[in-house]
């Protein structure tokens, strides 16, 4: 047996140029940048990860910023939207912000009780705002935007699939119940504060969608480094076929192509992103875990220029 996961530890996207995606993510949607780092599976490309002032678990988009990445399509199969929590009163100031500097949001709707805004960042990713009145306090980055407003963390994700089934039993199995269903949207939640929601689109007769910029690779999972071998095992009992534990320095994962096409990670808590840097100084500069060090100047040499001069405002 395993011990139920509180919900999502992190969410990983293709992007497209590098220096946008950071001045997105920080200077729009107030995010820290908490390591900058490269794709262990690709030098060639930067590994950018932004979350709350701590790097919180719960709370971390993380990049893949190809500069030549070819444009995606959202559809089945995929993690189609990322959902942020936000304070419940902080709608107003968020549809003002996102609209002063030019992003692509719709108008605020209801759903299932909650006050969602919609909107897109420069690569067509779909993300949204969900308004909870018991939305955690949290550890907020509080540049540029006030910390009453800011981000808190993931909300959850939203799964585009053709079936239901081919996801749920194994949703129910990590510890999720499900709580709602609105028209084509089943909800699922865990017992976590941040990430808890996972939303099942049931869409059959939708187009599948396609890797590239603007679309989610993968959606993470926090658990205990203790129980890696049996996340392996229950997943192999629900006929996938999960890899080796993977050492990724700042925690260790596991990872699975779910039936329903979305790759999941069974990612640790453990050591988190302070392990090689401190608190005050996370995403300063390029840090490799050490097995790549002695490459870091050919690494170096092969990542384009990322540009962290300051992409934030003064609050308003």
């Amino acid at each position: 047996m395993v011990t139920p996961t509180p919900g999502i530890h992190h969410v990983t996207a293709i992007g497209s140029d590098p220096g946008r995606n950071y001045e997105f993510y920080t200077g729009t949607l107030g995010l820290r940048l908490v390591k900058q780092t490269v794709n262990q599976d690709d030098v060639s490309v930067y590994h950018l990860f932004y979350a709350d002032g701590e790097g919180s678990p719960g709370t971390s988009m993380t990049f893949f910023p190809y500069t030549n990445a070819r444009q995606g399509q959202v559809g089945v199969g995929q993690a189609s939207t990322t959902q942020f929590l936000i304070p419940g009163d902080s709608v107003d100031y968020w549809v003002d912000r996102l609209d002063d500097r030019g992003v692509d949001a719709e108008e605020p709707r209801e759903r299932i009780g909650d006050t969602v805004v919609p909107f897109t960042d420069p690569d067509g990713t779909k993300l949204e705002l969900v308004a909870r009145e018991d939305a955690p306090a949290g550890n907020p980055h509080e540049r540029p935007v006030p910390a009453e407003h800011a981000i808190r963390g993931f909300f959850g994700v939203t799964l585009s699939l053709a079936s239901l089934e081919s996801t749920a039993p194994l949703l129910e199995a990590m510890g999720y119940e499900r709580t709602a269903t609105e028209g084509d949207r089943t909800r699922y939640e865990s017992s976590g504060e941040l990430g808890y929601v996972v939303d099942i689109l049931e869409l059959p007769e939708d187009t599948r969608g396609q890797p590239g910029a603007g679309t989610v690779h993968h959606v993470a999972f926090q658990v205990t480094g203790d129980e890696q071998e049996a996340w392996r095992e229950l997943l192999m009992d629900y006929g996938l076929r999960p890899t080796e534990i993977i050492d990724r320095k700042w925690f260790e994962s596991v990872y699975a192509r779910t039936s329903g096409g979305v790759l999941f990670e069974f990612a640790t808590r453990e050591s988190g992103y302070t392990v090689d840097e401190p608190l005050s100084e996370l995403g300063e500069r390029l840090v490799l875990p050490e097995w790549l060090e002695d490459r870091r100047e050919e690494i170096e040499a092969g990542l384009p220029a990322l540009g962290l001069e300051d992409p934030t405002e003064p609050q308003n």
